[in-house]
């Protein structure tokens, strides 16, 4: 693991990239001294901020995210509002399809003028949280949608209407 690893975290609705934040956990889970969460926070934030811009005004919204964060990685209980709106994920190592996926669905959307968030996800880790046995894989709202295929541009629009009709309004 490389200290320049940019990690994605939800803060206010929206993933923003750490860069370091996978090493600073794995020094703070080494150190099993007994801290409060406002503690770990709070040490994250100051060891994040050597290598981030954390905008003074969201430090409080940035603590809550890497408490989050750290409990996630210990595999301690962990409050996350799920995102609102339209979420795609393509799932895959960054291989000539995951990226033909992940454009694919990006025009697609933009097509369609709908906003919301596509994430390619390159992490085995990550990866295998979904169950999918083959990539890319393409989950739209936490629905796998395809696995193993790059299907047509199509069918992706079709899986996105049927996405947005079920989604709570």
């Amino acid at each position: 693991m490389q200290e320049d690893d940019v990690t994605q975290i939800r803060i206010n609705n929206n993933l923003i990239g750490i860069v370091g934040l996978k090493h600073i956990m794995e020094i703070l889970t080494r150190d099993d001294a007994p801290r409060t969460d406002n503690e770990v926070g709070n040490e994250i934030l100051k060891l994040a901020s050597a290598k981030n811009y954390i905008p003074e005004r969201s430090k409080e919204l940035y603590v809550k995210a890497f408490i989050r964060e750290f409990r996630k990685q210990r595999g301690e209980p962990f409050d996350e509002t799920p995102p609102v709106g339209l979420r795609v994920l393509v799932l895959g190592p960054g291989c000539a399809q995951c990226r033909r996926l992940e454009m694919d669905s990006r025009e697609v959307m933009a097509e369609m003028k709908l906003p919301g968030e596509l994430v390619p996800v390159t992490d085995y880790g990550e990866i295998g949280k979904y169950g999918v046995m083959g990539v890319p894989a393409l989950i739209i709202n936490d629905k796998v949608c395809c696995v193993g295929v790059t299907p047509h541009g199509n069918k992706i629009k079709e899986w996105l209407r049927v996405a947005i009709e079920k989604a709570p309004a």
